[in-house]
């Protein structure tokens, strides 16, 4: 029997992209608004593409920041994509200062214009190298470096321990985390093709 996974609908993002990636893998895919639900999964992923602030307002409004919360201490696997991973860390400076869910210690910021080449633009959009930094079972048969799709104009600082992953643009940042049962991947796994297929099927079988 494949594993339940919750798909967390807080009304950001493109919810069925991400459904239909998971239902590639085979895996047992649903969106759930209820809160209440969630620990009847064995799986959350956390989706979104949008602005932090609205995401964390509607979190908290529908009680599933607490559910989230509970079921990150349950130990069972949960994986946050793009805005979802950023939702993880303490707070974001994305319009003005949030606190987030505090699953990993760490904050978002803006990129630094400032480091980039002339060329390089905001957001940050389209295909760029992860580069594995440390082994998870999120990257099992994955090469050392390879390509997914990104679209973000903030991203994550935190501490080496939890980096799983870097990407450079304009200069080095963290592009995917991990604290024990909690994960983290900035591009889009839904959109990056067979590696990001890869990603998900390895999410399912942790």
């Amino acid at each position: 029997m494949s594993k339940k996974v919750a798909i967390v609908d807080y009304n950001m993002g493109n919810l069925a992209s991400v459904k239909n990636g998971l239902l590639k893998v085979g895996a047992d895919a649903q969106i759930v608004k209820d809160g209440d639900e969630l620990k009847n999964f064995d799986k959350i992923l956390l989706p979104g593409v949008g602005a932090f602030k609205d995401a964390i307002v509607h979190l908290e409004k529908n009680g599933l920041k607490e559910a989230i919360l509970e079921f990150a201490k349950s130990g069972k696997p949960l994986l946050g994509i793009c805005l979802g991973m950023q939702l993880l860390f303490n707070k974001s400076y994305e319009f003005g200062e949030h606190k987030g869910l505090g699953l990993i210690e760490g904050e978002v910021i803006p990129f630094d214009k400032t480091k980039f080449p002339h060329r390089l633009k905001i957001p940050h959009m389209g295909w760029n190298e992860l580069f594995v930094k440390k082994e998870s079972p999120l990257f099992k048969s994955l090469p050392k470096a390879f390509y997914l799709y990104f679209v973000h104009s903030y991203h994550a600082v935190c501490d080496d321990k939890y980096a799983i992953g870097k990407t450079i643009y304009g200069y080095e940042f963290v592009s995917a985390v991990q604290k024990d049962n909690i994960f983290g991947l900035q591009p889009h796994p839904e959109k990056s093709h067979e590696n990001g297929l890869t990603i998900l099927k390895n999410f399912m079988e942790i």
